[in-house]
């Protein structure tokens, strides 16, 4: 493959992760979703490619940095789905008082997200 097509194709790459990350930032993920079809399809065609010419592993860097900037921010956006999803699944045990006024902890057989009232 020509090294004038390579740089294109990585200069694709770069630009379609910067898109997938800002499509996610929006919540849009039908473009997202076809900015990672995108991806798929530039990667395909980039394995085909043995070595890079020098000059162009600057711009096989920046992918590699701008991919790392997109799996950073799906990691934090999934562990605070799931902080989220763990405070809202904990059993509330609210303290109550027997008739002598000593406290004691009542069990709650539910989750405030079990889907049922």
């Amino acid at each position: 493959m020509e090294r004038e097509t390579v740089r294109e194709l990585l200069f694709q790459l770069r630009d379609t992760i910067q898109a997938e990350r800002e499509h996610a930032k929006a919540l849009d993920l039908p473009a997202m979703m076809a900015d990672v079809r995108h991806k798929e399809a530039l990667l395909n065609v980039l394995n085909s490619v043995e070595r890079l010419h020098p000059d162009d592993q600057q711009y096989a860097r920046e992918i590699q940095q701008e991919n790392r900037r997109n799996a950073f921010l799906f990691r934090a956006t999934l562990n605070w789905i799931q902080d989220t999803m763990e405070f809202f699944g904990r059993k509330t045990v609210p303290v109550t008082y027997s008739q002598y006024g000593v406290s004691s902890n009542t069990t709650i057989n539910g989750r405030l997200l079990s889907g049922s009232i």
